[in-house]
């Protein structure tokens, strides 16, 4: 090239290309990640449960994030025995509850699609001590027992509105107490400890009274754990293993069950409550604290509230239930069977403010109704502060894994706005 032109191009370069401190100047684009967040903004919630374990309001957590089946977020955070100086980790084992009742749940419905039940019937085709239940009716005399205007059907267990509680309720406690159940067992729906089949104990428990008519009211409490009964007397296998075989086996969820193997112990997280200095204490040994989950009788297989599940297995579970039934070529369900479990089966009778529960989980039918969650949402948690949320139309999974009583925390909500907020429009 002539040097003339030479020069003449030099000229136009330093024109037009930028200074080295105008590039450091230029406002930077945020960083997205693959699956439609922000990077940058996705790591709020690194700090933000950070914080909760240095404020003492958690001892440790684990958050994970799907989008497309996708991990987007998976972190632990804290200890899941603070003690002895054991990290958190991503694949800790917790006790899950009440999300329990979402795979007992599914697995009603698959037995209804294979004719072996059907949603209508009536629960004493299975468990014939539900024939003939009661009801407590307070009065101004005192409490009366009446008896149940009709017979309680497997509808009105998936949707907690058979009437039935956890038997905490005042004027029923002292009546389920002296049967082992309500205030004798554990917080009322504790059963891991009972030395006998799960349908013994629901079979003793349809001869206390209920505190609602069928059909009247949402009543939250041992409705899941008398569905595993029925799985049991409609398949003929134990729930236990009902379950592994046809749905946490299939699905490749090794570490969900409800007793932990003693050589997992190390895996396992502690509970934790409120302490006396205003922290977190480790809870007690027992029903109301740690649970007989590792040295129990291993016989009472609570459908309701028993097992145990790390974050990794329960998303699946829940990507499954995303994807309409089936994940990785395996089927669990099929698609209307999602769809009848993730719509509002109750109308108003969850809540009059924009949240319904379909046949095992909570919907979300109104736009913040369950803060930024769209319409169509679904999920519940467990006693032990673990949660879950599904967005089929973000194409979201959400789960949270804590284990701690008595200690009042927003670290749930916190964390489903800081992953909505970190959604890129843009993907």
């Amino acid at each position: 090239m002539k040097p003339a032109k030479l020069a003449c191009l030099l000229v136009v370069l330093l024109i037009v290309a930028p200074s080295a401190q105008q590039r450091s100047a230029a406002p930077s684009r945020p960083a997205a990640t693959p699956a439609g967040f922000s990077a940058e903004r996705l790591a709020r919630l690194d700090a933000a449960l950070q914080q909760y374990v240095d404020d003492k309001r958690v001892a440790g957590a684990v958050a994970f994030v799907l989008r497309d089946g996708r991990p987007v977020y998976h972190k632990a955070v804290g200890w899941s025995d603070q003690d002895a100086g054991r990290r958190m980790a991503p694949d800790t084992i917790f006790r899950i509850a009440s999300q329990t009742k979402a795979i007992t749940s599914v697995a009603i419905l698959q037995l209804a699609e294979e004719g072996r039940l059907t949603i209508g019937s009536a629960v004493s085709q299975f468990i014939p001590a539900y024939a003939k239940t009661t009801v407590a009716v307070r009065s101004d005399s005192g409490v009366t027992t009446v008896p149940a205007r009709r017979q309680i059907t497997i509808r009105d267990l998936l949707t907690h509105t058979a009437g039935i509680s956890y038997g905490t309720d005042s004027h029923v406690a002292a009546m389920y107490q002296a049967k082992g159940l309500g205030p004798a067992a554990g917080r009322g729906w504790y059963t891991a400890d009972k030395d006998e089949p799960v349908c013994e104990t629901m079979e003793r428990l349809a001869s206390l009274p209920f505190v609602a008519q069928p059909g009247d009211a949402y009543v939250y409490g041992y409705n899941t754990d008398i569905l595993g009964c029925v799985v049991e007397r409609a398949s003929g296998v134990p729930l236990d293993k009902y379950i592994e075989r046809r749905i946490t086996g299939p699905l490749g969820m090794k570490d969900t069950r409800f007793f932990l193997p003693a050589d997992q112990k190390d895996r396992f997280a502690v509970v934790y409550t409120s302490g006396p200095d205003g922290g977190i204490a480790r809870a007690a040994e027992g029903a109301r604290g740690q649970g007989h989950y590792v040295e129990g009788p291993r016989r009472n297989f609570a459908g309701g509230a028993g097992l145990l599940s790390t974050s990794g297995d329960y998303a699946r579970f829940l990507e499954m239930i995303r994807r309409g039934g089936t994940l990785d070529g395996v089927r669990i369900l099929s698609p209307r069977s999602v769809a009848l479990m993730t719509t509002n089966q109750v109308g108003t009778l969850f809540s009059t403010a924009g949240r319904g529960f379909g046949l095992g989980f909570e919907t979300t039918d109104r736009y913040g109704a369950n803060g930024m969650q769209s319409v169509g949402s679904f999920g519940w948690g467990g006693a032990y502060g673990s949660s879950y949320r599904v967005d089929p139309v973000e194409r979201l999974v959400l789960v949270m894994m804590v284990q701690i009583f008595d200690r009042p925390s927003d670290i749930t909500d916190k964390f489903h706005t800081l992953v909505y907020q970190a959604l890129d429009e843009r993907k």
